[in-house]
C-alpha cells in the first residue's frame, strides 16, 4: 500500500518582543527591521492588554526606515524608525519616553552606541543622545531633542468633577491641552477623556495634562494620553507642561537668548525639560529594558502575520 503523507500546516515562528519604561512610561518593543510583522489595531491592544497580553502605555514596532512606507524618506537621516501604536491599537505621531526606550532597545541590541543616534517617527527626525553608563555601571541618562512647540492660540476649557480650568494649547507633535490647578486629585480618576469644550478645537483628540507647582521651576503633572488614558509618564506632555509654565511665567528663551529648564515630577518619576533660545526642546530621563522574551503565536492571527 502506498504510503501517503499528508501536508501538516505550519506553525507562526514564535516572536521576540522586549518590554521597557521610561519613568515608568512602559512599552511592549516588537524588533522587525524588515517590516514583515503586520500588527493590526486589535493585535496591539492584545499586546498591551494588562491581563490577557504583555501589558504596555503603548507599542514600539523596531523598523528600518528604509523598510517602511511612512519613513523611507527620512532613510537617509536616520536608520531606524519608530513605528508607534497607543494601548488601543490606534497609531499616534510620537511618544517622548517611546523615543529613549526605543533608543534604549537599539543600544541593548547593539544596533547603535553612546552618543549621537537619529530616530524617524511619524513627527519627524528626532535627535538622541545616549549617556555613557554611570561610575556604578547603570545606563546613563538618555536626552532626545524633541523640536519646537507651537502655540496655537486656539484653547479649550477641560472640566473634572464640577471644577473647570482654561487649558493652554501646545503641540508637541501631537496636541495638549496643559491646565494648571490647585491640586492634582481634582483631575479625577483620568480612566475616560476629561470632559473639553469647544470639542472642535480638538477633532482627533488631545492629552490633557494638570499640573501644580511644587518650587521655582519645578511642577507635578499628571496625564490623560488619548487613546491610553492616564500613564505614569508622558514625555511630550512633559515637554508641553514645562513650555506652558514657562509661558506663564513670563519666560521665553527666544527673547532672553537663555535656555530655561523646569524640572517635571510625574508619577513614575523625573524628567528635565529644556528650552533653547532656537525654540529646540530637550527631554532628559532614563529608560530602562525590563524583560525580553517570545510571544506566542496564538496572539496573531494568519492574517495578521507576514513572512518576509
Amino acid at each position: 500500500m502506498e504510503h501517503v503523507t499528508t501536508a501538516q500546516p505550519s506553525t507562526p515562528a514564535p516572536l521576540a518582543f522586549l518590554k521597557g519604561h521610561g519613568t515608568e512610561n512602559d512599552f511592549v518593543i516588537v524588533p522587525d527591521p524588515g517590516n514583515a510583522i503586520e500588527l493590526s489595531p486589535a493585535t496591539v491592544a492584545r499586546l498591551c492588554d494588562r491581563r490577557a497580553g504583555l501589558g504596555g502605555d503603548g507599542l514600539l514596532h523596531v523598523v528600518r526606515s528604509a523598510a517602511h512606507p511612512e519613513a523611507r524618506a527620512l532613510a537617509d537621516e536616520a536608520e531606524w524608525f519608530m513605528d508607534y501604536r497607543n494601548a488601543d491599537g490606534s497609531v499616534a505621531e510620537m511618544c517622548g519616553n517611546g523615543v529613549r526606550v526605543f533608543a534604549r532597545y537599539l543600544q541593548h541590541a547593539g544596533l547603535t552606541g553612546t552618543g549621537e543616534l537619529a530616530v524617524a517617527t511619524r513627527g519627524g527626525v528626532k535627535r538622541v543622545h545616549i549617556a555613557a553608563a554611570g561610575p556604578g555601571g547603570e545606563d546613563g541618562e538618555i536626552t532626545v531633542r524633541m523640536g519646537r512647540a507651537a502655540l496655537p492660540e486656539e484653547s479649550v476649557t477641560v472640566t473634572v468633577g464640577g471644577r473647570s480650568w482654561p487649558t493652554r494649547h501646545v503641540n508637541m507633535g501631537n496636541p495638549h491641552a496643559v491646565a494648571f490647578v490647585e491640586d492634582l486629585d481634582h483631575a479625577g480618576d483620568l480612566l475616560a477623556p476629561p470632559p473639553y469644550s469647544p470639542s472642535a478645537v480638538y477633532p482627533d483628540g488631545v492629552n490633557v495634562e494638570f499640573v501644580v507647582d511644587r518650587g521655582e521651576r519645578h511642577v507635578a503633572m499628571r496625564v490623560h494620553e488619548r487613546g491610553s488614558g492616564e500613564t505614569r509618564s508622558c514625555g511630550t506632555g512633559a515637554c508641553a507642561v514645562a513650555v506652558a509654565a514657562a509661558r506663564r511665567d513670563g519666560l521665553d528663551p527666544a527673547l532672553t537668548g537663555t535656555p530655561v529648564s523646569y524640572t517635571v515630577d510625574l508619577p513614575g518619576g523625573r524628567l528635565v525639560i529644556t528650552e533653547r533660545p532656537d525654540g529646540e526642546i530637550e527631554m532628559t530621563g532614563a529608560a530602562v529594558i525590563v524583560a525580553e522574551g517570545h510571544l506566542a503565536p496564538a496572539l496573531f492571527t494568519r492574517s495578521e502575520t507576514v513572512t518576509g
